[in-house]
């Protein structure tokens, strides 16, 4: 995020002024993980994903008895994707995380090698049913790429353990603009607390880990 707080300038376009730095560390964590949560909003802004490419993390997957790619899991309830985006031709498995409407347009074809339904009567995802359905295929740690709207919900459904945040040496402004956890917002008292694990500098960015304390 910017100094001043946002993931993205106020056209909501993709955010690349993270160093190379910010990058390795960000496939660090993914090649760490079972599975990649990764809201449509994100995936229609950048056009791609971010797959585990350094030989060295390769090499440990394979060491840790797993596939050379976490399964990359789109977060949609509408799933109004464009199938022309370049996600779908990179070699990652892909799977569509939705509820039932938005399955529907995605049954036919070989876009998503699997499609979970977890809706609730308010026709949004169901997570803690979402994660059950995940953890059941094996998909144990997870990383969550954003955006802030899919961060925001999972953070009031209780269920983000951890939280890195990678602080870059620019201001963007705009009460538009999106940050990392986006949505209508929490209350003082509802705020979550949060227990600085670590924190290290690099050049002008800083990377700070959080565990993430209940409600």
């Amino acid at each position: 995020m910017s100094a001043d707080g946002k993931i993205a300038d106020v056209s909501r376009t993709a955010a690349r002024f993270g160093s190379p730095h910010d990058k390795a560390h960000l496939e660090h964590l993914v090649a760490e993980a079972d599975g990649v949560l990764l809201g449509a909003g994100t995936l229609r802004a950048y056009g791609t994903t971010l797959r585990v490419a350094t030989p060295e993390l390769l090499k440990q997957r394979q060491q840790q008895g797993k596939p050379p790619q976490p399964v990359q899991i789109v977060c949609s309830r509408s799933a109004m994707l464009d199938p022309r985006l370049p996600f779908f031709r990179q070699p990652v498995p892909r799977w569509l995380l939705t509820i039932s409407e938005g399955a529907r347009q995605w049954q036919e074809g070989e876009h998503f090698e699997r499609i979970l339904v977890a809706g609730t009567n308010s026709e949004a995802i169901d997570w803690v049913a979402a994660l059950q359905q995940l953890k059941a295929y094996g998909l144990n740690h997870l990383a969550v790429l954003g955006g802030g709207t899919l961060v925001a919900s999972l953070l009031e459904a209780g269920l983000l353990d951890e939280l890195h945040l990678t602080i870059c040496p620019l201001l963007l402004g705009g009460d538009r603009a999106p940050t990392p956890i986006d949505g209508s917002g929490l209350t003082t008292a509802l705020a979550p607390r949060l227990q600085l694990l670590n924190v290290r500098a690099i050049d002008d960015e800083v990377f700070l880990h959080y565990r993430v304390g209940k409600f």
